[in-house]
């Protein structure tokens, strides 16, 4: 696997990335994206391995959040012009709602902005009103969802493929996509089940951001990964969370629904023990946040990604 996705996933390390908007705005679905780019510098020089795009087409009101309103892929590559070093990801790109040959040569495009320092991440997305904006049929997003990943890995990894799929196109051999990946391959992440088995997952993506934390699902979800991959290397696992810092370094761990509430001595030794039972990436959203998205950062690039680094 390539270098940068080793940053975000190493073998005996647990690392921290921030999903996108780069700011705490709990009391709107609509983020201000004021200083952006500043606070995607910020991420980077505190130490985060990583700045995670969203994919969510529309703003539903039933939901109450419209991420970075920015399209992901456009956004990614405005983000590989103002950061040198960290990386880049999308979780998710809504897969069976897009055209997997675009995707592929979104991907691509921007996997060659930042050097190789790029992963996608794809999903079936979580907000099923989406689905017949789109003309898509909902109950088939598991097979769509397997079939554009297939795709997607032949294009970006194969010169004038053949394939023919049942739900898009053709490949004859004599079509072939550019740019071909920095490293090679462009590295595959799930994003949460996206309707497919763990057996599934476990041999046809690097790595899977879900949202379970629990410490004995951790430990059962890394059991079945590791069953299921047999002798190949099974995918790496994180999850994501909606995340508030408690200004109280000693405040403990709380859990509001989906948003975890924590002090960072008690975040330091939850995130050692979650990284001692295999988990190798965390992603906030720092969405609920009481505080600013700028002095979380701060925080955390002062005393708990050292702690983790080893330092």
């Amino acid at each position: 696997m390539t270098e940068h996705f080793e940053r975000v996933f190493p073998d005996n390390k647990l690392t921290v990335g921030l999903i996108t908007p780069l700011e705490a705005y709990p009391g709107s679905p609509f983020p201000t994206l004021r200083d952006h780019q500043t606070l995607a510098k910020k991420a980077e020089d505190a130490g985060f391995a990583s700045i995670w795009v969203r994919d969510v087409p529309f703003y539903d009101p039933n939901f109450g959040d419209a991420a970075q309103m920015l399209d992901p892929f456009v956004y990614a590559g405005y983000l590989s012009a103002v950061t040198t070093d960290i990386v880049l990801g999308t979780t998710g790109i809504v897969l069976p709602l897009r055209e997997p040959i675009s995707v592929a040569k979104q991907a691509a495009s921007v996997d060659l902005l930042t050097g190789g320092r790029f992963i996608l991440g794809v999903s079936t997305g979580d907000r099923p009103v989406e689905y017949p904006a789109f003309n898509v049929g909902f109950e088939d997003r598991a097979g769509r969802y397997r079939e554009a990943l297939e795709l997607i890995r032949t294009l970006t990894e194969q010169s004038f493929p053949q394939q023919k799929t049942e739900r898009f196109g053709v490949l004859s051999g004599n079509l072939d996509l550019h740019p071909k990946p920095v490293n090679g391959r462009i590295p595959l992440m799930a994003v949460g089940r996206s309707r497919q088995p763990i057996e599934w997952l476990a041999r046809h993506v690097d790595a899977w951001i879900w949202s379970v934390d629990d410490d004995q699902a951790i430990r059962t979800i890394m059991t079945q990964l590791k069953d299921a991959a047999g002798d190949d290397r099974p995918p790496a696992y994180g999850y994501s969370t909606f995340f508030d810092l408690d200004a109280d370094p000693d405040a403990p761990y709380q859990r509001n629904y989906n948003v975890v509430r924590i002090g960072r001595k008690a975040l330091i030794e939850r995130l050692q023990r979650h990284c001692e039972l295999g988990v190798r990436h965390l992603a906030l959203n720092l969405k609920p946040s009481r505080r600013p998205a700028e002095a979380v950062m701060e925080e955390m690039g002062e005393h708990v990604l050292p702690a983790l680094a080893g330092r």
